[in-house]
């Protein structure tokens, strides 16, 4: 970073992770784990009081210890996930990684018995010990959120076996499918020049104004991943199986997807709405890529084409310009909002080079609440990269808004957990559309649908593959059966605007979420539809907007994300909000027709 006069500029960095270990030698991780070792002993000592006896003090005393030994392995553990994040293919990190996921777990297990008795209780007895909420709002939650999931706890032995089951099993096999694809490798011609590429730096050229150059980077995607699809199919076969067996045949929950809405807090019936809203509404972006291709000047839009700039424009906005262009539209917006995203650049929390080992896309990760949340990009110089900056500085703004809670309550349900960023994004846009001509509002409003549509339909149609997947393969079907699933939801959502070439059907191998996170990416569509009529407020009340919208962000997860919703006048389970999120996404179509 360097300064102009009072004006930062920042450039392109890797972040520093000494806040959260000065030195990752063995004695000093040994030291770091002693101390919390001590405080687990501690814990554990104090089981034989959980009994008819305990105090809502004493309760209290072991609620801020429970508290202490989470901050302190969430830090341990941050440290190994950011270092490997760096770099996939450190030895050294994947070492303390496993090492770490180990230990962590071994003490995770020991402490089970607590979390596991309150669980446990009758109603009548929970109530009496629970803190008063007025005085102990946090932990008063947290407490409240355990007995949600008592219907889906094992007793203590077999949530301890179902932890190292993790640990060496499943855990084990998604680390080896990060290993395996973050060290691909691509090749791509560009300008003349053979250019061996990331896979961020190969997909953003599907960008790009020349049509031969977005169709090729994404056969050299299909063709690098396609030659380990029977590795990386085995293992989202076994995903799904583990899934499966631990959430529906161990927990009992009702379905595979299920375990997830438990988890976020969100109605089944709620998300299935959510879900078919979405397929209702795949015409309106299906009107889009037609009115796409007409400004490209072809009779029907590929699907190499779908992010194709209608422009033409290929300008590469420098990273310190971006960083500049995010921050002054925060400024402009609420200028807390931009002094808290300067401190993830100012804490040198940041890594945003583009390198050979580091882990694709981008992420923010928040460790503690009394630290400035990492984030990660991969910045090549794209317009969408400068979105993708918003929105991942988004989220440390959601964070930093939030830090007044414990950890045990600090971050927001899946769900919500977008709301801040997919807001930031908006907010970019508008002010670069504020700013520009009618014939750059014109591609403006192209990339911004482009993105909407990314961010809602395609992430929809993920969770309605995986729903799918999950149910063929426990039926014994294989990857095959798989491709052509996916193939068939690609033709229903693209209906006749687009040409799918068959490509394309194999696609889903590379979708890390739904390996990792099983049905996670409806988050996406939520937090994208839930942003759309909260920006629709924005523009009707200005100003009067801001403290209500940063109240809810300070919420954090510190209560359930119906009530969050409720105080900001959302009904998630009605179809009617999350139609009107889609008759923003319309009327920006009209406006485009009119340009």
């Amino acid at each position: 970073m360097t300064e102009t006069g009072t004006t930062s500029i920042y450039e392109p960095t890797t972040w520093s992770l000494t806040e959260l270990l000065d030195d990752a030698s063995q004695s000093r991780v040994s030291t770091r784990l002693a101390e919390l070792e001590k405080c687990v002993a501690e814990l554990e000592a104090a089981r034989a009081e959980l009994g008819p006896k305990l105090s809502r003090g004493r309760l209290l005393e072991l609620l801020r210890l429970y508290e202490t030994v989470t901050e302190r392995s969430h830090v341990l553990s941050a440290y190994g996930s950011l270092w490997f994040s760096e770099d996939t293919q450190s030895e050294a990190a994947l070492a303390y990684r496993n090492q770490l996921d180990r230990v962590l777990t071994e003490l995770h297990n020991r402490i089970l018995f607590f979390t596991l008795w309150w669980k446990d209780l009758d109603d009548e007895t929970a109530a009496a010990l629970a803190p008063i909420a007025s005085d102990e709002p946090d932990f008063a939650h947290f407490l409240a959120d355990l007995r949600r999931m008592k219907p889906f706890t094992l007793e203590e032995r077999a949530e301890q076996i179902v932890n190292l089951k993790d640990t060496n099993g499943i855990s084990a096999v998604l680390t080896l499918y990060s290993m395996l694809t973050n060290r691909l490798e691509f090749t791509l011609e560009i300008d003349g020049e053979r250019q061996t590429l990331t896979r961020d730096g190969l997909m953003a050229n599907i960008y790009s104004p020349n049509p031969e150059l977005r169709e090729a980077a994404y056969l050299e995607a299909f063709r690098v991943f396609g030659a380990e699809a029977r590795i990386l199919g085995q293992i989202y076969v076994n995903r799904v199986l583990d899934w499966h067996s631990e959430n529906v045949g161990l927990r009992g929950f009702s379905s595979p997807i299920a375990a997830r809405n438990v988890a976020n807090d969100i109605p089944d019936t709620a998300v299935e709405t959510l879900l078919e809203v979405c397929g209702r509404n795949a015409a309106v972006f299906q009107r889009y890529f037609k009115w796409k291709a007409a400004q490209l000047g072809v009779e029907k839009l590929r699907r190499f084409d779908l992010y194709a700039p209608i422009g033409g424009s290929d300008r590469r906005i420098e990273y310190p310009d971006a960083a500049r262009m995010v921050l002054e539209t925060f400024d402009r917006f609420e200028p807390r909002v931009g002094e808290l995203a300067r401190k993830v650049f100012e804490d040198d929390h940041i890594d945003s080079e583009t390198r050979r080992g580091k882990k694709g896309g981008a992420f923010c990760a928040t460790v503690l609440p009394s630290q400035t949340p990492w984030v990660l990009l991969n910045y090549t110089g794209k317009a969408r990269d400068v979105a993708t900056m918003a929105h991942e500085l988004g989220h440390a703004i959601h964070s930093l808004l939030a830090a007044d809670h414990s950890i045990l309550t600090q971050h927001a349900s899946l769900p919500l957990a977008e709301t801040a960023s997919v807001f930031a994004e908006r907010l970019l846009v508008d002010r670069m559309l504020a700013d520009g001509e009618p014939a750059v509002k014109r591609d403006l409003l192209a990339s911004s649908l482009d993105d909407i549509y990314a961010t809602v339909m395609r992430q929809a149609y993920f969770v309605r593959f995986e729903e799918r997947a999950h149910q063929v393969i426990l039926d014994g079907k294989t990857p095959d059966d798989l491709d052509r699933l996916y193939g068939d939801l690609l033709a229903e959502q693209f209906g006749d605007a687009v040409d799918v070439p068959e490509e394309f059907a194999r696609e889903w191998i590379s979708i890390p979420h739904i390996f990792h996170t099983p049905f996670y990416c409806y988050a996406y569509s939520f937090g994208q539809l839930l942003v759309l009529a909260l920006y629709r407020r924005y523009g009707d009340e200005g100003p009067a907007f801001v403290p209500g919208y940063l109240r809810l962000l300070a919420r954090g997860g510190a209560a359930r994300p119906e009530k969050i919703l409720a105080e900001a006048g959302v009904d998630m389970g009605d179809p009617g909000f999350w139609q009107g999120g889609f008759d923003v996404v319309e009327g920006l179509v009209d406006e485009l027709e009119r340009l």
